[in-house]
């Protein structure tokens, strides 16, 4: 007997081992995948980790970046003849930027009215440095007027770089830009012949300054009524100088740029179509402001589109072939203006706007032929109807209807200045 349960419990001893060896790797299997999640979590957080650690370094380089902007600005700023304002100073004169003394907006930022301890008014055009275009517009701009002295160019008084803000100040010109009175239909009246006239003459003095008789040659690249301001006797100051372009003892004839920037209606067609900038680039500019302040509508409104189907340049142009010129004067202005002026200022216009910048005149000669009732003027060429194309006119025609939103077609830019 004893024998037979010797042997049946050798026969159940491998049966015993097998059994505990299954239960060993099912164990071993159970404690392997328990293992997993705790794996993939390890290498959830070490790729979260190192993709943190990028965005740290990819943001400290760019704040280093911008320390280096500010720093190299501010050795740049100092060596011009131009104050370098405390920012607490102006955060004091302006209330800290409140909306109470905000009285424009332009393209590349607000600009507030602010009154210093001394109780001197001024002009605080903000820009961001975060903005790359707004920080090569306050390099240029502080560096192209800080050179200019002229009586129709409004003076800047001095800057300020303070962490990311930027500062330009400005001369206070109390009764703010040109447009605020020629396209508003209640403030227009005030503008009389002779006040016209004068502020014609006060352009052409400033912009003949900016080609021949600074000691650079300044393009403007941005002439327009926004950007022209009426001190208190409504003399003309020309300003904003962000796009402005100089050149030292170069061949400013003709320059070519890879960016059309500017106001859609003022630019020149060679540089509105090619991107080819030169001093006769604003005498395009001034001569469509010429006939603006003539007519008292902008040359690329809603009013010419659909009443004459053309711009006011063609509508001008038409005008004069059909020697109705006396019909594109502002009707309001039939009392107080000198038909010889007149007729002579519209003349002068026409030949300012020629398509080929060659057959323009320089500011010089313009201003020979304001002022000069000997000097025989020569017949104008046609205006360019580049402005004319149907995508051109579709923008037009939905900012002019209404619309306040500031837009841009293909790189150039609409901007609205209010008074500073």
């Amino acid at each position: 007997m004893e024998y037979f349960h010797n042997r049946r419990h050798l026969k159940d001893s491998p049966q015993t081992q097998n059994s505990t060896g299954q239960e060993t790797g099912i164990q071993s299997k159970s404690n392997s995948s328990a293992e997993i999640p705790v794996m993939v979590s390890i290498l959830v957080v070490v790729i979260c980790c190192t993709c943190f650690y990028f965005i740290y370094c990819w943001r400290w380089r760019i704040r280093n970046a911008i320390r280096r902007d500010q720093i190299q600005s501010l050795v740049t700023l100092s060596k011009l003849d131009l104050p370098l304002m405390d920012f607490s100073t102006i955060i004091e004169a302006t209330n800290s930027f409140s909306e109470s003394n905000k009285i424009g907006e332009g393209g590349f930022g607000p600009v507030y009215k602010g009154t210093l301890s001394s109780g001197h008014e001024i002009a605080v055009k903000r820009l961001s440095a975060k903005s790359r275009q707004g920080t090569v517009e306050f390099q240029n701009e502080v560096e192209s007027i800080a050179k200019l002295q002229h009586r129709n160019l409004v003076k800047l008084l001095g800057c300020c770089a303070h962490k990311e803000e930027k500062l330009l100040i400005y001369e206070f010109v109390p009764n703010g830009s040109l447009d605020a009175f020629l396209f508003d239909s209640n403030r227009s009246s005030q503008l009389d012949w002779k006040t016209r006239h004068d502020i014609i003459l006060g352009i052409t003095r400033g912009l003949l300054y900016l080609h021949e008789d600074s000691q650079v040659t300044f393009i403007h690249r941005d002439l327009k009524a926004s950007n022209v301001l009426l001190d208190n006797r409504m003399n003309p100051k020309i300003s904003d100088f962000g796009l402005a372009k100089s050149f030292y003892g170069e061949d400013s004839n003709e320059v070519n740029t890879g960016k059309v920037v500017g106001t859609l209606g003022y630019m020149a067609p060679e540089y509105a179509l090619n991107g080819t900038f030169s001093i006769k680039s604003d005498v395009f500019s001034f001569g469509v402001l010429l006939l603006e302040i003539l007519n008292g509508q902008r040359n690329c409104s809603a009013y010419h589109l659909q009443q004459h189907g053309d711009t006011l340049l063609q509508h001008a142009w038409i005008l004069w072939t059909e020697d109705r010129a006396s019909e594109f004067i502002d009707p309001t202005l039939s009392n107080s203006c000198s038909a010889n002026e007149v007729s002579r200022c519209f003349h002068t216009g026409l030949l300012c706007v020629q398509e080929n910048p060659e057959e323009r005149p320089t500011m010089s000669t313009v201003q020979l032929m304001l002022i000069s009732d000997q000097m025989q003027l020569p017949s104008p060429t046609e205006p360019s109807n580049y402005a004319r194309s149907n995508t051109v006119i579709d923008f037009l025609r939905s900012r002019d209807t209404g619309s306040t939103h500031k837009e841009s077609l293909n790189g150039v830019t609409i901007t609205s200045i209010g008074p500073r």
